[in-house]
């Protein structure tokens, strides 16, 4: 711990399933101090819970453990820390099978871990009300808990649900000695934090301008060097693919916004005083960011069974493909007794066809027909043998992407809040004493600013939007945002004045025609950012899109025909 200088915390892992070997490059790899991964996903809280209720010592993820496994001597030599939310529904278990782990190797390592945000027990104080009893319950813990494990001597620090940025806002507010109250420097953890928490998309994946990465190599994984003023570089190993650039960094602060208030449970950071600056070859500067103090309540996330589902896609080839969509529809339903029998039904003509198409691939389309109901019995096999049936007298060229498909149980996702007074976060350290974290002091939540028109900037050409923006989409429970950034201020005055919530509807298509749209301004970012409420529904468990977590969304709309000022071109 050298106060006066930037803390190195490198991340290993963006989501539960993630490059199993990231754990062991980030070590190897060059100078580190913290080495974190993060592993919850919305989705992951679900499928942690099933784990869970098959083997109650579960509901962590274990492949955290492997890498531990593989580090931990590593790490214990060279005085690296390891923090990490992989604890999930387990913190508890998890910390105890580190332990295990490390007496097998002969390692003496001092591990706790961070509780308090599981609420399956304390439903009460959550709004909206609690009227079912769900599978998972937990409160948005912050960083706080990481900070006093790390200050009390922990080499390894695991968590439940935590938010993604506490990760590296934690190490970092240890290794500084911050306080309650530096919001700004807080506020400037957050943003690393945010940056590197997807792992490589911050370091050239999922990059809308493939062209810029011209080391194709799967990319390195980011690291986050934070200073005591809370400003940060965000690099990677040498000898690494992938590119770190303004524009890769841009592209990972606006996956998965909302509004330029980014509401977390230690600061408000507002997204909107970023600066960035390349700084030398994949290394981005962050500077200039803001921080206020946090709302008076924590964000929760909510998991209930939804039910079961099944799908099935049919391949319609050649002509008359809308005929012999409506004409399968029909017999399909028949054979089963109706669409009323389920409790939802979703039939989608997926069209990839072209006339006289030059090989057979590309003149077929999908029916896909998904079903849902609380009865595993009608959604099972009873459906998919039901359209496998008409395989000899169903329409002309009839068949099927698979066999026939059980069904599989669905979660729902809800978000909620709750009163800090009801959540007490703790440290468990490695002897068993217990230390309750302080909260920070709060206060309101900033109102967004209106966004500003657009000038004229003369004639207009009709081309991609995405030959002069980037964008990057992602998933919030239900809804889906796009961020989409231009290359210069002129391409942001233009792209804030044209991206309305009515043009973004009507780009998106029959789809989003009748939702809720927010468009937020983040002009030192030259973006600005589309939330599109509803789209997911129930979240990316129950969703019935093709793209359920909305991950090509942002790349369907660059490829949209706008009209574009000659100007920018």
């Amino acid at each position: 711990m050298t106060p006066d200088r930037p803390v190195l915390v490198a991340n290993c892992s963006g989501f539960y399933g993630d490059r199993l070997s990231a754990a062991r490059e980030m070590v190897d790899g060059g100078p580190i101090d913290v080495l974190c991964g993060d592993y919850l996903a919305e989705l992951t809280m679900l499928i942690l819970a099933k784990a869970q209720a098959k083997d109650p010592q579960l509901g962590y993820a274990k492949t955290f453990l492997t890498q531990v496994e593989d580090v931990l001597g590593t790490c214990l030599e060279r005085g690296i820390k390891i923090v990490s939310n992989a604890g999930g529904l387990n913190p508890a278990g998890l910390a105890a099978a580190i332990r295990a782990v490390a007496d097998r190797l002969g390692l003496s390592a001092s591990v706790a871990h961070v509780e308090g945000d599981d609420l399956r027990g304390n439903l009460a104080a959550i709004t909206p009300a609690v009227d079912s009893k769900p599978v998972s319950a937990n409160a948005y813990l912050g960083a706080w808990g990481i900070a006093e494990a790390l200050g009390a001597g922990a080499d390894v620090v695991v968590t439940g649900r935590v938010t993604d940025a506490s990760l590296v806002v934690g190490p970092a507010a240890w290794w500084h000695g911050w306080s309650r109250e530096d919001f700004d420097a807080l506020a400037g953890a957050v943003v690393a934090g945010h940056v590197i928490e997807c792992g490589p998309q911050a370091t050239g994946g999922n990059y809308a301008f493939l062209d810029e990465i011209t080391d194709r190599r799967l990319p390195g994984f980011p690291i986050a060097e934070v200073a005591a003023d809370g400003s940060s570089v965000i690099t990677k190993h040498p000898g690494t693919g992938g590119l770190v650039s303004v524009g890769t960094v841009t592209a990972q602060l606006l996956y998965e916004l909302q509004g330029p208030a980014y509401l977390g449970p230690d600061v408000t950071a507002h997204f909107d005083t970023i600066a960035l600056a390349q700084e030398g070859e994949h290394r981005v500067r962050i500077s200039g960011v803001r921080g206020s103090a946090p709302p008076d309540t924590l964000k929760v996330a909510l998991n209930d069974v939804g039910g079961f589902r099944n799908s099935m896609t049919m391949v319609l080839t050649g002509l008359d493909i809308e005929s012999k969509a409506a004409f399968a529809e029909e017999q399909l339903f028949s054979v089963l007794g109706g669409k009323d029998r389920f409790a939802e039904v979703d039939v989608r003509l997926l069209r990839f066809d072209r006339p006289d198409a030059p090989t057979n691939e590309q003149a077929t389309a999908h029916l896909r027909v998904t079903v849902k109901d609380p009865d595993p019995r009608k959604v099972g096999r009873a459906f998919s043998n039901a359209m496998v049936e008409l395989a000899l007298g169903g329409y002309a060229g009839f068949h099927t992407t698979s066999p026939p498909t059980p069904e599989s149980a669905f979660g729902v996702y809800r978000p909620a809040a709750v009163p800090r007074s009801a959540v007490e976060q703790v440290v468990v350290h490695h002897d068993g004493t217990r230390t309750v974290v302080a909260d920070p002091p709060t206060g309101p939540v900033p109102a967004p600013a209106p966004v500003a028109s657009a000038p004229v900037l003369g004639p207009t050409r009709r081309v991609p939007l995405g030959t002069v923006c980037g964008a990057r989409s992602g998933d919030k429970g239900g809804d889906a945002n796009i961020g989409v950034w231009a290359r210069d201020r002129a391409g942001h005055a233009w792209l804030r004045g044209f991206l309305t919530p009515d043009v973004v509807r009507d780009l998106l298509g029959p789809e989003a025609a009748d939702l809720d749209v927010e468009v937020h301004d983040l002009p030192n970012l030259h973006a600005v950012n589309a939330v599109v409420h509803g789209l997911l529904g129930d979240g990316v468990a129950s969703s019935t899109r093709p793209d359920p977590q909305a991950k090509g969304l942002a790349e369907y709309l660059r490829s949209r025909i706008v009209d574009v000022p000659e100007g920018l071109l």
